[in-house]
């Protein structure tokens, strides 16, 4: 069975030649104009693409509810805003963010790639401190609260790729490659925002960090 992907988008014409061609793809296509019935409607679907003007409920505020209902569904951005916080503001919580216009090709390999991150992997839960890391269903238990902890889709893969290479420390262009695959430039604040962030969620004290440190001049790693 090929992969359902739930599409919102208001503009017809945008909506009906981007829906007939991942459809011609083999993607299962339901298409949605407006985000009312997204979270109802994305329960069936494996990566969601999302525009972020909408009428009613912007973008942003569907892409929020859309993580928050599910943590590990894979959502990609659509938007014609090309300004970084417009970016920042949707990577808080989409694992993705295309500016328009795009080439349909484009559009259907960045969903690929979606979906083989989000692919479910067998894997034996990892300790890291007062965390517990179940990387095949894509979770993190706080265990002194037993409460599970909530990150966006880029936070997850920064986390899993550092966590991946334990005690070793990561360069800002190693992790921002791999995670982003674009080259990283001197000077973006992006990776940094986001490790900011990661220790709001996983540290007990995020002003003095147990899990990632930052190795001035290096990089950051999780401390083995």
């Amino acid at each position: 069975m090929s992969a359902s992907i739930l599409y919102i988008e208001d503009d017809r014409d945008i909506g009906g030649w981007v829906s007939d061609f991942l459809k011609e793809k083999g993607y299962g296509v339901k298409w949605l104009q407006s985000g009312e019935k997204a979270v109802e409607e994305a329960a069936q679907c494996a990566v969601v693409v999302l525009d972020v003007m909408l009428p009613g409920l912007d973008g942003f505020t569907v892409g929020q509810r859309l993580k928050k209902a599910y943590p590990g569904l894979p959502i990609l951005m659509l938007s014609a805003r090309t300004s970084i916080d417009d970016k920042l503001q949707g990577l808080e919580f989409a694992d993705d963010y295309l500016t328009k216009p795009f080439h349909p090709d484009e559009l259907a390999a960045r969903v690929e790639v979606l979906l083989r991150r989000s692919a479910v992997q067998s894997a034996e839960p990892v300790r890291v401190k007062h965390l517990t890391v179940y990387e095949g269903e894509n979770r993190i238990v706080n265990e002194d609260t037993g409460e599970e902890i909530l990150l966006t889709g880029k936070q997850y893969q920064i986390f899993m790729y550092l966590l991946q290479h334990q005690g070793r420390v990561m360069t800002k262009e190693q992790i921002y490659e791999s995670v982003w695959g674009e080259s990283y430039i001197e000077g973006d604040k992006t990776l940094m925002v986001h490790i900011r962030y990661l220790r709001e969620k996983l540290e007990r004290d995020p002003a003095s960090p147990e899990i990632i440190e930052t190795v001035r001049g290096l990089g950051y790693r999780v401390k083995a």
